[in-house]
């Protein structure tokens, strides 16, 4: 039976086989002895050791479990906050106040304070009740809110117009806010459910369905009309693990329970605050430097150490404090500052004008400096624009007479000329017949350019003596100007009374937006002069960051715990501000906390930042605005930018437009990342609360981001000869268009060319393109100029008069 009728089995399949197995073959005996597996004993040690390693990593989160706890709800700990928020306004906060006041109290005592200390629930807390239409309360409740108990009634009904039956329009923005500042803990308490309990069950379903959209997953509901509901609430907040945002671990800070000022002997404008409260999140020490919110940055006189009002553990038979005991504190130590550790009060750099100069004139030397100067006044002199009085003190008489001589025909080289690095720079004037008095009369024009000055800068200032008409035709114009941006960005008209080589003498052009060199140090503004810049700014922060840890946990003498009672006293506050403070106290906690290193500087501050969805006004670059970052405020004029991620240079946006991220460039004090930011705006309305205009987060701190405002010059073809084309109405002087020669041209429909030479005596230019150009294409040509934020006039909100 052979031959082609032979059994052919299949090959084994050696597709899960090693290679070694598939060269075993190939191998000698020697060879196979010394390749062999690793000894059991070997095996028992690797895997004991892995075994430990996993063994000391649960005990690691364990233990740091544990101290979290303790730390959170231990007897030194400071008070847990609770912060009662009615999701609407029929919603009776107070009654949920009182009930959970009176549940954490002793039998027999009533509440006198919102902070109690309970025996029962071996737990202490302070119970904050948030006014509903007072926003500014409500931030700053949640800034140092542990939990926020949100309450919603089972039997209310909102107006139309909300996206949720059980929450109304404030409920809504302010749940927008906090979740811009960062959620602690949550639960819902659900009130006014009816006695029946198939009713009871299923009304609160419904709620509980409809609700759990607007908060994280792992939010509760409980109801709580009754005591043993918020009875039972109580016991699971007791045990519950409390999460709060990372930005307010970085930072120790004060809830201040009693705001007091004393005055100063002698300056009578500046007294020293007292703030007392408990010391949470980190230790502080007395050699820091704290912000107030809402007042500015100080420095400390004093720390005192009270005795604890509420403590866990009182002994038997005695009972808490009361309020007469409050009043007097017991002061168990004082710290002072040590003036060679104490961090100083450094705002802003004070610039030397005289810095650059390498000798100092002598009195003679400066006299006759005087006498020249005034025989040069006496003369007209020619001078290129921008020239200050130093650098004109070089240039020849005799030069000036040359170059007033040349004619236009000889002038073709002058103008804005692109660099070796594809940049413009007008670094001459195009035609030298403008004399100083014509220069002086473009600054006039310049200063009524709307890149200095906005329409909103005039209505901030005169803002009192406008009528109610005014106001409105001023928004009216606002939003026009809004809506002309988005369906034509950039472009500008060229003035016909002005020439546009001197209109738009700062601005230069580029030959790429992407590649095209621009030196971060030309040109700076004085108010450069002022701030501070770091070389490594995240090798800063890593560097003051680990500092602060060292300086907590090396136990210094100078430095408080968290969980002490304690008394901080302010040197040097103003007595408007302070009295404002003591003012707002009584509606809404007042807020202290410890400054790192380097914090009270002013810098270049750069925010993504978002336009709020329930805001439609425009919102304007310049415009004087409120920032909410973490527990600190501070009032700033931003400029907005776009975030180009391949290029070093970013284009300025006239307006926040909505729906997309944007790049918000302010002058304010140092902070470091992360921090969350708020954005308010104050309306006409002085006694209604700020809006809401934007929300985002800190990004960085630098002064070297290039932000560069573009402008679009248009002109129209008049006549089209295959790749040439006359354009006219872009410039309307022929020394125009010699001096924007150099810059190229594009249009609309995606040709790009250059300026070849002027045609005639009204500012027509004949144009070379790298395609046929149609009648109907509009020319376009681009130019560029660096624009910084505006500096505040008051940096503070409370600095206001």
């Amino acid at each position: 039976m052979g031959g082609s009728r032979v059994q052919v089995n299949k090959a084994h399949k050696t597709r899960f086989s090693s290679k070694s197995s598939r060269q075993v073959h190939k191998t000698s005996l020697q060879e196979k002895s010394r390749i062999t597996k690793p000894g059991s004993n070997v095996a028992k040690g690797a895997k004991a050791a892995r075994l430990q390693r996993n063994k000391m990593i649960r005990d690691q989160k364990r233990a740091a479990i544990l101290k979290e706890k303790r730390a959170s709800s231990g007897s030194t700990s400071p008070p847990r906050v609770i912060v009662i928020f009615g999701l609407s306004a029929s919603v009776n906060v107070n009654s949920v106040e009182d009930d959970l006041l009176t549940l954490l109290s002793s039998k027999g005592n009533e509440p006198v304070f919102s902070t109690v200390a309970s025996s029962e629930y071996k737990l202490r807390t302070t119970v904050l009740k948030a006014p509903h239409g007072d926003l500014s309360s409500c931030i700053e409740m949640v800034k140092v809110a542990d939990l926020i108990a949100f309450v919603a009634s089972a039997s209310c009904s909102c107006e139309e117009g909300t996206s949720n039956y059980y929450i109304d329009s404030f409920g809504t923005q302010c749940l927008s806010v906090f979740r811009a500042l960062g959620l602690p803990s949550t639960v819902v308490l659900i009130r006014d459910l009816p006695p029946e309990q198939k009713q009871r069950h299923e009304l609160k379903k419904m709620c509980s369905s409809s609700l759990s959209s607007e908060f994280p997953e792992d939010c509760k509901f409980y109801p709580a009309d009754t005591k043993d509901e918020l009875h039972k609430f109580m016991w699971l907040f007791k045990e519950q693990r409390l999460s709060v945002p990372h930005w307010r671990n970085q930072r120790s800070y004060l809830m201040a329970q009693k705001v007091d000022l004393v005055p100063d002997d002698c300056n009578s404008g500046n007294c020293t605050l007292l703030l007392t409260g408990y010391l949470r999140a980190h230790g502080l020490s007395v050699n820091q430097l704290v912000h107030i919110s809402g007042a500015g940055d100080f420095q400390l006189s004093k720390i005192e150490i009270l005795k604890d009002p509420f403590p866990l553990n009182a002994r038997k038979g005695q009972d808490l404090m009361d309020s007469d005991e409050l009043n007097d504190e017991q002061v168990i130590r004082s710290l002072a500052p040590d003036k060679l550790k104490q961090e100083p009060l450094i705002i802003e750099n004070v610039p030397d004008p005289l810095a650059g100069e390498q000798t100092w004139p002598t009195e003679a030397e400066m006299a006759e400096a005087d006498r020249n100067q005034k025989q040069k006044n006496l003369k007209k002199r020619i001078l290129p624009r921008g020239t200050s009085e130093y650098q004109a003190a070089w240039i020849v008489d005799d030069t000036d007479v040359e170059d007033s001589d040349r004619s236009d025909d000889d002038d073709a080289g002058d103008g804005m000329v692109l660099d070796e690095n594809e940049s413009c720079l007008p670094g001459h004037e195009g035609n030298n017949n403008f004399d100083l008095d014509d220069d002086q009369a473009s600054l006039s024009l310049d200063s009524r350019d709307n890149d200095e000055q906005t329409d909103v800068d005039s209505v901030m200032m005169e803002g009192e003596n406008l009528t109610r008409e005014q106001i409105e035709d001023e928004i009216k114009k606002l939003k026009d100007a809004h809506a002309e941006d988005e369906e034509y960005p950039d472009e500008v008209d060229t003035p016909l009374d002005v020439p546009a080589r001197k209109r738009f003498a700062k601005y230069r052009g580029l030959k790429s937006f992407r590649t095209s060199s621009w030196d971060p140090k030309e040109s700076l503004p004085p108010e450069y002069a002022r701030i501070f810049s770091f070389d490594n700014f995240a090798r800063t922060q890593k560097h003051v960051l680990a500092k602060a840890l060292d300086m907590e946990q090396g136990y210094m003498d100078d430095c408080l715990p968290a969980g002490t009672y304690i008394r901080l006293h302010i040197r040097e506050v103003p007595v408007s501000v302070a009295s404002k403070l003591c003012m707002l106290g009584k509606r809404m906690p007042v807020i202290a906390c410890g400054l790192l290193q380097h914090e009270c500087k002013m810098s270049v501050l750069h925010f993504s930042i978002k336009k709020h969805d329930a805001y439609d006004a425009p919102i304007k670059s310049k415009e004087e605005l409120v920032f909410h970052v973490g527990f600190r405020q501070f009032v700033v004029r931003p400029i907005f930018s776009s975030d180009n991620m391949n290029s070093d240079k970013h284009k300025m946006e006239k307006f926040l437009h909505a729906g997309r991220f944007s790049i918000a460039s302010v002058y304010a004090p140092i902070s470091f990342t992360p921090l969350p930011l708020i954005a308010l705006k104050s309306v006409n309305d002085v006694a209604a609360s700020p809006a809401v205009v934007a929300f985002g987060s800190l990004r960085c701190v630098d002064p070297d981001r290039i932000i560069l405002k573009k402008i679009i010059l248009t002109g129209y073809p008049q006549r089209v000869s295959k790749l040439k084309a006359a354009v006219r109405y872009m410039f309307h002087s022929p020394d125009d268009v010699r001096w924007f020669k150099p810059v190229e041209v594009w249009t609309k429909c995606g040709r790009r060319g250059r300026v070849k030479e002027p045609v005639g005596t009204h500012g027509t230019m004949k144009c070379i393109f790298n395609g046929v150009l149609q009648q109907h294409d509009t020319v376009c040509m681009s130019l560029y100029k660096r624009t910084y934020p505006k500096w505040p006039e008051h940096g503070f909100p409370l600095l206001y008069a």
